[in-house]
């Protein structure tokens, strides 16, 4: 993932911005959108020699909408599962849910590591953009994604996957994406859907109308400690009614999920990952502590018993295992991912670990983290915000090459470990 080494906009260009959200997106009054988030798009390939051993494929699940998904399958994984099959992992990216894509460098690089260290076959949507295409569209993509899966017609799929392991996994707005496609399920009456085994949300865009006292320590123009924020408050105060077309405020159930629904969800199993800088941070962690606290809502589901696992990284901010998937709190992240997605389901929460401070110079290999921070200062969001809607005509379409055919946690943990523990990062 990378920005666009654009420029804020000079005096002339401002005048025709209808909606400025530098440097993720900006909206002309022409109607036309301008992306500054975005790698470079990768093709899929059977070949697994060249991609860790993961062979990839493209699938088109819904004609109408040109909804589509990215397969990755870990041959050496594939080869030998035959008879018990490999976890699912559904994956919604991340990207305000107006950038990026499961088709390019960034995700597509995420969704093979995390195929080829979990074992496991991923299913990465390509869901539909706003502002082109408002929320909910981004659900309704991704629960088709889900009863596609569901109806296990892809070779791949048939051959290889275990239904009764399926996890639905996403970051940032991706995160949220998934935790509404957990609800869906989790209400939706159909002897054709699976079951979830898991739900996984790296952190995930959540917010509300009035700030948590560690947002209000972000409200300064420096940030925490003369550190700009990745995704500063006041960038995410605007975000949703932009994706929503203006019809929703932060006050909305969506981003601001009502006990009555937390408690609905039917997963057993759940993971939240934080980053200590992230101004999402306690977000996700007040939402892990009311799924932790909330009765289960099915009798097989012991009251209060569901299991949370709250992975927190000292120190990082927002997105921090995509701009640096070789840094060691990234690989631990990476791990602890893993560990859940493979691990059978325990009788008692597990408990938590934080991921200490780090303490080796960021490294972002993909020449994106850095310049993020350096552009979410205040002087260079944008003042203008006026909501206006998009013709067809600005769609954006891209042609897919069809081939023929309850705890922070680090390592399995015992009961006897206190609540409190802390494990820091030796570098």
């Amino acid at each position: 993932m990378h920005a666009n080494k654009t420029s804020p906009a000079n005096e002339k260009d401002g005048h025709d911005i209808s909606v400025d959200m530098y440097p993720f997106i900006r909206k002309y009054k022409d109607g036309s959108i301008e992306r500054f988030l975005r790698s470079p798009f990768v093709l899929a390939s059977p070949d697994q020699g060249g991609n860790r051993g993961v062979a990839t494929r493209d699938v088109v699940v819904d004609m109408a909408t040109g909804v589509s998904v990215r397969l990755f399958l870990p041959s050496r994984a594939a080869g030998t599962a035959r008879r018990n099959g490999l976890p699912l992992v559904l994956y919604v990216h991340g990207g305000s849910f107006c950038t990026e894509s499961a088709l390019g460098r960034t995700y597509h690089r995420y969704a093979t590591s995390l195929a080829a260290s979990a074992r496991a076959l991923v299913v990465s949507v390509e869901y539909r953009l706003a502002p082109e295409f408002p929320i909910p569209a981004a659900y309704d993509d991704a629960w088709a994604a889900l009863q596609w899966a569901a109806s296990m017609s892809d070779p791949w799929l048939a051959s290889y996957a275990d239904p009764a392991r399926t996890f639905l996994a996403g970051d940032s707005a991706g995160g949220n994406v998934v935790y509404h496609t957990a609800v869906r399920a989790s209400h939706e009456v159909n002897d054709d859907m699976m079951d979830i085994a898991g739900l996984i949300m790296v952190q995930p865009y959540f917010w509300g109308a009035k700030r948590l006292p560690s947002e209000l320590a972000w409200d300064d123009s420096e940030g925490v400690a003369g550190l700009a924020a990745v995704f500063p408050p006041y960038g995410v105060d605007r975000l949703w009614p932009f994706v929503t077309a203006g019809q929703s405020g932060n006050d909305d159930p969506r981003i601001d999920p009502p006990a009555s629904e937390v408690s609905s969800l039917a997963c057993r199993r759940v993971l939240i990952a934080v980053a200590g800088k992230d101004s999402l941070r306690d977000r996700g962690l007040g939402l892990a502590a009311r799924m932790r606290d909330h009765d289960a809502p099915w009798p097989w589901m012991t009251p209060g018993r569901r299991e949370v696992t709250v992975v927190e990284s000292e120190g990082e901010d927002h997105g921090f295992h995509l701009y640096s998937p070789l840094r060691a709190t990234s690989k631990r992240l990476m791990g602890s991912i893993v560990e859940f997605i493979n691990q059978q389901p325990s009788s008692s929460p597990a408990n938590p670990v934080v991921f200490g401070v780090p303490t080796t110079p960021f490294k972002d290999v993909f020449g994106y983290g850095m310049a993020m921070k350096s552009w979410g200062t205040r002087s260079r969001m944008a003042t203008s915000f006026k909501i206006g809607r998009v013709g067809p005509s600005n769609k954006i379409s891209v042609r897919l090459p069809m081939p023929a055919g309850n705890a922070h946690h680090k390592h399995p943990l015992s009961a006897a470990v206190p609540w409190g523990c802390v494990i820091n990062n030796f570098f």
